[in-house]
């Protein structure tokens, strides 16, 4: 299901003086999931195949007889990257739906722009997508990697392997600005020194004055965290300037829209990543996983990443809630949840921490050969230590808040 801007309009007055008291649920029937995800615009990289993927696992809880008796219903907003959508789809869910549970969001900026209505409305609210840490909300619950679980184990790693001098290029939003913050924290920790930061704006497709900021200062290597379809040229043109093959580049970002198959072989050769989740992950469920999406997508699927699988997993744990709840009530399965539930998907396990709402993952560090990932090294079940000094829901359930909105200092980490 698509709803059109026209379309919202016309209806949203219906449903705009609605009161939160007012909005009930029904207990029978079809139980509804409403994903909020970009389909087109500059973010389909990340939306398309995190679309897919949910769209399979509703398939798959159905395809098991429901949950507790009664179907799930997928209903599919497209953001077109556009943030006022966001706020639109995310009133239409809560308000107009009456949505069990909503699984929306790819940048931080949308989840920021739609988790305070999901909070108004009592609506029980995923994020599936790796971020930038910090969000304390009991209603929330946050299943992507953090900085301490991906940007703590690639730094290291990649100075170990290539130097100590680093530059950052990051996207100009609070994911690449905090995010670059906390990079700059783990090559300070680890004996290395910044000779740069820079950011850039998700349309920015110019990257040659930058490229030559990177040739004068002559890092060890570059950490990027860009984001977007756009931000693709920044490694096309940095090889074809010839410096892929002189600075090498790690990544907290590149491989999520699975940009590797968007550049050549050579232009991504030898780059590395940290995420929760590659396809070169061995284990029986994920090759039973990567085998079923080939049978129904065909050959020519998306690869999967971090992002999609996630989003799978993201509505596996809370089926599995709700058929431990025994309702598709909100409080009933924030309960099991909390509990804490887990799930066993492609990744490996996933546990939510009921201090944070966040989930407890295994973490890989990759690098691309030939347009493929191939894992380097593993480590199992990483807590999210960053979210874990600012926030602490078993004590107080009612924070609702972003504590790591205005940098570090939050957590209070300095430079």
């Amino acid at each position: 299901m698509k709803l059109t801007r026209r379309s919202f309009v016309a209806g949203a007055s219906a449903i705009a003086l609605a009161a939160p008291a007012t909005i009930g649920r029904a207990q029978d029937g079809k139980i509804k999931f409403v994903s909020i995800l970009d389909q087109s615009g500059g973010l389909d990289i990340y939306g398309a195949p995190m679309v897919e993927t949910t769209k399979m696992a509703i398939d798959d809880i159905n395809a098991a007889g429901g949950l507790n008796g009664r179907e799930v219903e997928l209903i599919l907003y497209d953001a077109q990257s556009n943030i006022q959508l966001y706020t639109q789809y995310a009133t239409q869910a809560a308000a107009g739906d009456r949505a069990d549970t909503v699984h929306a969001g790819i940048t931080s900026a949308s989840r920021e722009a739609i988790r305070p209505t999901f909070a108004r409305f009592n609506t029980l609210y995923f994020y599936n997508t790796q971020y930038e840490g910090g969000v304390c909300d009991f209603n929330n619950f946050n299943t992507g990697s953090t900085p301490a679980q991906t940007v703590a184990k690639v730094v290291p790693y990649v100075m170990n392997k290539w130097g100590k001098k680093v530059y950052i290029v990051a996207a100009d939003y609070n994911y690449g600005q905090i995010t670059a913050q906390w990079m700059q924290k783990f090559v300070k920790d680890n004996g290395g020194e910044t000779l740069g930061v820079e950011f850039f704006p998700l349309d920015v497709t110019n990257f040659g004055p930058t490229i030559q900021k990177i040739q004068g200062a002559k890092p060890d290597l570059v950490i990027s965290a860009l984001v977007g379809g756009a931000h693709v040229s920044f490694y096309k043109q940095y090889a074809a300037a010839g410096m892929n093959k002189e600075i090498p580049i790690a990544s907290t970002t590149f491989g999520v829209g699975n940009e590797q198959t968007l550049i050549s072989p050579e232009e991504g050769e030898g780059l590395i990543a940290a995420y929760s989740y590659f396809e070169a992950v061995d284990n029986p469920v994920n090759k039973a996983f990567l085998e079923r999406l080939t049978a129904r997508l065909g050959p020519g699927r998306p690869t999967m990443n971090e992002l999609s699988v996630r989003s799978y997993e993201g509505a596996m744990l809370w089926a599995e809630a709700v058929k431990a709840a025994g309702t598709a009530d909100r409080a009933a399965v924030i309960e099991a949840l909390r509990a804490p539930q887990s799930y066993t998907g492609p990744s490996g396990v996933v546990t939510i921490d009921p201090q944070t709402n966040h989930a407890v993952q295994n973490v890989y560090i990759a690098e691309v050969k030939n347009q493929k990932f191939e894992i380097l090294e593993s480590f199992s079940d990483q807590p999210p230590a960053d979210t874990q000094l600012v926030c602490d829901l078993n004590a107080n359930p009612n924070q609702n808040t972003f504590l790591f909105e205005n940098g570090l200092e939050a957590a209070g980490i300095k430079l």
